[in-house]
């Protein structure tokens, strides 16, 4: 290859041999052979970050998140499918019907039908009205999952909330709700690491965590614990985690705000993205839903 055509291209070497190319790649050149367009491209070194800039403006997108989303078809917003929405609620009334035929008639919801009319359909409802459901997501959950998920917990919570003031000996008057049940607005459906409800006993203030297991794995998530102890070092507030494991029946009670950082039940969950939590010893499992209602004084947490 004559000097003033390599001079031009920018290459300052003879071309005898064999060329290295990236990555220990390599091409069998003659002395003057003509060498491809793209070739010259790597033998130049040419800042990739330009020619991947060029191949996605020729897909038609000057964007990396529009040609990540488009490729992934991300930006495709599937229509939501209330016919599967109205079965997920009438699960979710069949599974409140089964447990209150069978739980000790002290826990019983005497008014149920009045309860689920109120708390299953008119909940649904307005969620509907106020076109909340299309935008619920979670982790790439379908909007209809993610709406099931939580309405089946907010269901659970308000089900067994005369059961825990009976608990705690106090009037269900006075549990209050931490944050109201504003169902016009999108960040009630978030999942946060504040506690459900909060009342006064032995003249503290007790947050209460509401959980509900349906698949017989009962873990509290590390965030909650932390906001706990941050709230009891700030406010001096206690928190109690109630975990209703409705797969097998029992409930859990355990104090967030003083498990210890290097408690043997710390474990993680490679299902779960790998994410830190408290795994429920099962001697903390101190009620049977078949049971009659314990007092707290029969309880081991300390308030």
């Amino acid at each position: 290859m004559p000097r003033r055509y390599r001079q031009g291209l920018g290459l300052g070497w003879k071309l005898k041999g064999r060329a290295r190319v990236r990555a220990g790649e390599e091409i069998r050149v003659d002395k003057y052979a003509n060498i491809e367009y793209n070739k010259l491209r790597l033998l130049m070194n040419e800042n990739p970050t330009k020619y991947f800039k060029e191949y996605r403006t020729k897909l038609g997108f000057t964007n990396q998140n529009q040609a990540k989303d488009y490729l992934a078809a991300k930006n495709i917003t599937p229509s939501v499918d209330y016919k599967y929405i109205d079965c997920l609620n009438d699960r979710i009334i069949d599974i409140v019907k089964k447990i209150n035929s069978i739980i000790h008639i002290e826990s019983q919801r005497k008014n149920l039908d009045d309860f689920i009319k109120l708390k299953i359909l008119t909940v649904y409802q307005t969620i509907k009205k106020n076109d909340i459901i299309p935008r619920l997501n979670n982790q790439g959950r379908r909007p209809e999952e993610v709406l099931f998920s939580w309405l089946r917990g907010f269901v659970i919570s308000e089900y067994f909330s005369p059961s825990i003031s009976k608990i705690f000996s106090i009037k269900i008057e006075s549990i209050l709700k931490i944050g109201d049940d504003d169902f016009n607005n999108i960040e009630t459906f978030k999942r946060t690491p504040q506690a459900d409800l909060k009342f006064k006993k032995n003249n503290k203030t007790v947050r209460i965590e509401v959980q509900s297991g349906f698949q017989g794995i009962n873990d509290i998530k590390q965030h909650k614990v932390l906001e706990a102890k941050k709230i009891f070092n700030h406010l001096g507030d206690l928190t109690v985690c109630i975990h209703f494991d409705l797969y097998n029946g029992q409930v859990a009670f355990v104090r967030l705000d003083n498990i210890d950082d290097n408690d043997i039940n710390w474990v993680t969950r490679q299902q779960m993205e790998g994410q830190t939590v408290f795994s429920i010893d099962q001697n903390l499992f101190e009620w049977r839903l078949l049971d009659s209602i314990p007092k707290y004084s029969e309880l081991s947490i300390d308030i």
